[in-house]
């Protein structure tokens, strides 16, 4: 579950990587006689970056691997991110990790499919093959069928749903039920025409990544006392961790069935061995801390922080100023300060499973409303941009690339995927979209900025905790989590969840005392600033200039100088 909803209730061996995604596969197409003829020489050199990066192990010899662009929207409506849309970035060089909706209806059988599939999937299909690009498609949540009508009808002892005690089956899927039932999802999505329909036309991608949407209706380990399986095996009145134990190993059990049923029903051998799955949200809890009760809304327990990572080949946790809560860009309450908690639970992934896929899904809390358009009273509660306005504040394209910086500098992860709504067209976000293309472009473009990333120390700030230090267990109070350096802006301590953070700046460090430089970067989301001051732990202040888009500054211990990158 995210932060946000928390508080209310609440061997890759070659060179590509297919990450399968869930829409479908409408779309247009130009006709065969006006198409490009193949990809351009920017297409080509970004090629060599995109499968280099995307095949690099998380903490090889070579550092981190630089980041690349993906997204949410399929472009299946034919007015977002469509396949000929990803095509065009690719021949204007852009390091991107091509997406495709999960493929859908017999287009062997059926002259409509056949239309529909070949408009969506061919040519871009057809460029990821020639350039042996890393391609990506998202899934729904598979598992979500165990749950239908059909499945909770089912004698108890098939039920993969929850079964209460008064024997009811209800529309949750229970860590306690039947293992097979979770082969069937892989009848329903992989086993199909319209998939190996995919993998006939490109049959040697070196890596494959089914994305999931993660949000099944599921039993919570606060709720199993509602289910009988639950209390024949273990009674009532359990403590809270066994209970987050118990459900977690459940999962921990019946996912990898589901996994294996799919990677099995793929009909090309090197879809088989390349693929891999990867969830979103499937991470450690970022409100870590937040508020008293934040372990009702984790599996947190003394063995692990989540068991996402005993359980995903990766994950992708949002870095969302959600547009249902309160959540801003520029308040201690901000996906800024809550990623930060990620830092120590990716070290803890990456123990427990070295070559777990790091990515980050990316949403500035926009629903319902485009640039430019007016902001109704309906749309306060559906757009962040709207909350800003009525906050007397604006919400630019450089706001949204200050923010969404500093959280692939201070994450480093190997793909930052934007979540737009299906239909939400291209043309009025573009101006924002192309922001995240330019900052993942920058890193692979800037000698220095490459150099931090592959091997760049994140720097912490032990002059203060992390503020979100509520019910916090013992073994992580004295783990880094606070990486904001200070200002001379700096409200008072101690913070509120609204207190305002004027500048947010990190930094990362690179060589040995006395010989250290640093990458400092900053932004201001509300306004730019001049003569800020900024403390760099070990080294002392600097004095910048912070625009809202954010900059970047190189300091040299040997020198006692910076500059602005």
């Amino acid at each position: 579950m995210d932060s946000c909803r928390a508080s209310f209730v609440k061997p890759i061996v070659s060179c590509a990587i297919t990450i399968i995604l869930s829409s479908c596969c409408g779309g247009f197409r130009t006709p065969a006689a006006e198409r490009d003829p193949g990809p351009t020489d920017a297409a080509q050199r970004v090629a060599a970056d995109i499968c280099r990066e995307a095949m690099l192990p998380p903490r090889g010899p070579a550092g981190r691997p630089l980041p690349l662009v993906s997204h949410w929207n399929m472009g299946s409506q034919g007015r977002g991110w469509t396949p000929q849309y990803q095509i065009e970035l690719l021949n204007q060089g852009h390091r991107i990790l091509p997406w495709f909706g999960w493929p859908q209806g017999d287009p062997d059988r059926d002259a409509k499919a056949a239309q529909r599939f070949d408009e969506y999937y061919a040519d871009l299909m057809t460029v990821c093959r020639q350039l042996k690009l890393p391609i990506c498609f998202r899934g729904t949540q598979w598992e979500a069928m165990l749950v239908g009508k059909e499945y909770r009808q089912l004698p108890p002892d098939q039920c993969p749903a929850v079964i209460t005690p008064e024997g009811k089956a209800i529309a949750k899927l229970s860590p306690f039920g039947p293992l097979d039932k979770w082969r069937d999802p892989s009848r329903e999505y992989v086993d199909t025409p319209a998939m190996k329909k995919v993998q006939s036309l490109y049959p040697d991608p070196p890596l494959v990544l089914f994305v999931s949407n993660n949000e099944a209706p599921d039993l919570r380990w606060h709720q199993v006392e509602t289910s009988q399986r639950y209390l024949s095996k273990y009674g009532t009145g359990r403590p809270d961790e066994f209970k987050r134990k118990v459900v977690a190993e459940g999962w921990m059990e019946r996912y990898p069935v589901m996994f294996q049923a799919m990677r099995d029903a793929l009909v090309s051998p090197t879809w088989k061995k390349n693929v891999r799955f990867v969830g979103y949200g499937a991470f450690g809890p970022s409100h870590f801390g937040r508020w008293p009760q934040w372990m009702d809304y984790s599996l947190i327990t003394g063995d692990w922080t989540s068991p996402d990572w005993h359980i995903w080949d990766g994950g992708s946790p949002s870095y969302y100023t959600h547009n249902w809560c309160e959540i801003r860009d520029h308040w201690m309450w901000s996906t800024q300060v809550e990623s930060m908690n990620w830092i120590f639970q990716l070290q803890e992934a990456w123990q427990v499973n070295p070559n777990f896929w790091w990515e980050i899904s990316v949403w500035d809390g926009n629903g319902g409303w485009t640039p430019g358009a007016e902001c109704t009273p309906d749309l306060l509660k559906k757009a962040k941009a709207c909350q800003y306005l009525r906050d007397g504040q604006t919400y630019t394209p450089e706001r949204f690339l200050g923010w969404v910086q500093f959280g692939l500098w201070l994450l480093r992860p190997r793909v930052a995927r934007e979540f737009r709504a299906s239909t939400v067209p291209l043309e009025p976000w573009r101006p924002y979209f192309e922001q995240l293309l330019s900052a993942v472009d920058r890193v692979h473009e800037n000698e220095t900025l490459r150099e931090f990333w592959r091997h760049g120390e994140l720097v912490p700030n032990r002059a203060h905790p992390h503020p979100f230090q509520d019910n916090v267990p013992e073994k992580y109070r004295q783990i880094d989590r606070w990486f904001l350096l200070d200002t001379n802006l700096d409200a008072p301590r101690p913070w509120t969840m609204t207190t305002d953070i004027p500048v947010f700046s990190m930094a990362l460090v690179q060589g040995e005392p006395g010989r250290r430089r640093w990458l400092v970067y900053s932004h201001s989301p509300l306004e730019d600033r001049h003569g800020l001051r900024i403390t760099l732990p070990d080294y002392g202040e600097i004095t910048v200039d912070v625009p809202r888009s954010g900059a970047f500054f190189v300091v040299e211990e040997v020198r006692r100088r910076f500059r602005t990158l």
